[in-house]
């Protein structure tokens, strides 16, 4: 078996992307989106989501398939990387949740070589009052925080044949359009305000190092 990585790019609708039925194969993909997008995790109830701000504030609404809460994606504001190993990759684990252990690692050691410090969750799921709505308000497996707050966010899909885990750090967090977004009755900015750590780099430079770094 190969353990080369395909590494390629994306660009456009998140809901598209998410769709894709990919190779099992190792591939990490970059996906960037077009327009400010509320992606739904894929448990998720569409009542969660405030329709009419997203509309007011043009904001896409789509659903991907693996779990957890809702991510603001805006654009030029985020690095997100796909990842998909086969089921008889070294990397795989039979465990839901260690399985992204080695995703979360990825990240840590990117971010540590351009001075951004952060710790691999590697106790079990931990949720929040507003978890189930916004997906960096808990902590789950995996996922590299910064004390209490979350630099980068993971979540899968699996099925006999492959693992697929969407990962994501913030580069700016909007924590009054996050709240806004939430249908009532909805939290403040300030209570989602320190949910997340944004990493103060560009886009360019942390990608380049999770290319770098894949295992």
């Amino acid at each position: 078996m190969t353990t080369s990585w395909s590494v390629d790019e994306s660009h456009g609708d998140a809901g598209a992307f998410h769709a894709l039925d990919p190779v099992a194969e190792r591939s990490a993909t970059f996906h960037t989106v077009d327009r400010p997008t509320l992606v739904l995790g894929s448990a998720q109830r569409d009542s969660d989501v405030d329709r009419r701000v997203a509309e007011a504030l043009g904001v896409d609404v789509v659903r991907r398939r693996s779990g957890g809460g809702a991510v603001l994606l805006w654009p030029g504001e985020f690095v997100w990387l796909d990842l998909v190993i086969p089921a008889a990759d070294p990397l795989w684990s039979a465990d839901v949740g260690r399985a992204m252990v080695w995703v979360g690692e990825l990240w840590q050691r990117a971010l540590g070589e351009v001075g951004v410090g952060g710790e691999v969750h590697r106790g079990g799921l931990q949720s929040s009052a507003w978890s189930r709505q916004v997906c960096f308000a808990g902590m789950g497996t995996g996922e590299v925080m910064a004390g209490e707050s979350k630099l980068v966010g993971i979540s899968q899909r699996r099925t006999r044949h492959y693992a697929r885990f969407q990962s994501m750090a913030h580069l700016r967090w909007r924590p009054e359009l996050a709240a806004a977004l939430v249908a009532a009755p909805r939290p403040t900015a300030a209570e989602l305000a320190s949910v997340a750590s944004p990493v103060e780099l560009d886009a360019p430079t942390l990608t380049d190092r999770l290319r770098t770094n894949l295992p």
